[in-house]
């Protein structure tokens, strides 16, 4: 973590922002999530923007994934478009809850098997698709991804379910 909250330090001096004293850097370091907070506080949007936000990144989500049905016959570029349309579409909810709020609902015990199936079934999926070029591999690690993104969803309708019935 203190690897990476220099390297963010580098870059801030490289885009030319102010960087922090080092009494707020050790206190930042002792946070777990001082990267993402750090990142929310540089992600100020208006509701408008957010909305487009979602809108754009969503909409390019469901396009990549509607246009890997035209690919099906061929797995690598049906593997490729499929994940990418899911990435975007996973990121697209990101504007409008915050990437800090998306992270720490991917990490709740609740869904945390599904995240980490999914998103290693998404890896997996661009990997074999891009290096390894197996068929059977690219389309095996889709069945996956896309079992994954069901349970994945299933349990954020659970979450909201239960929250809103208490």
């Amino acid at each position: 973590m203190e690897k990476m909250n220099h390297a963010f330090e580098k870059m801030k001096m490289l885009v030319g922002m102010d960087v922090d004293d080092e009494e707020s850097a050790v206190e930042n370091d002792s946070n777990s999530f001082a990267f993402i907070d750090d990142f929310n506080r540089q992600c100020t949007l208006t509701t408008k923007q957010r909305l487009y936000g979602f809108a754009i990144c969503f909409s390019v989500g469901i396009f990549c994934t509607l246009l890997s049905l035209l690919v099906f016959f061929n797995p690598i570029k049906f593997g490729i478009t499929f994940t990418f349309g899911n990435l975007l579409s996973l990121g697209s909810t990101a504007f409008l809850i915050g990437p800090k709020r998306q992270v720490t609902m991917m990490l709740d015990p609740a869904r945390i098997y599904a995240t980490a199936i999914y998103l290693a079934s998404m890896i997996i999926a661009l990997f074999s698709a891009l290096y390894v070029h197996n068929k059977l591999l690219t389309l095996l690690a889709l069945i996956l991804e896309f079992g994954a993104l069901i349970w994945y969803t299933l349990s954020l309708l659970y979450s909201f379910i239960c929250t809103s019935a208490s």
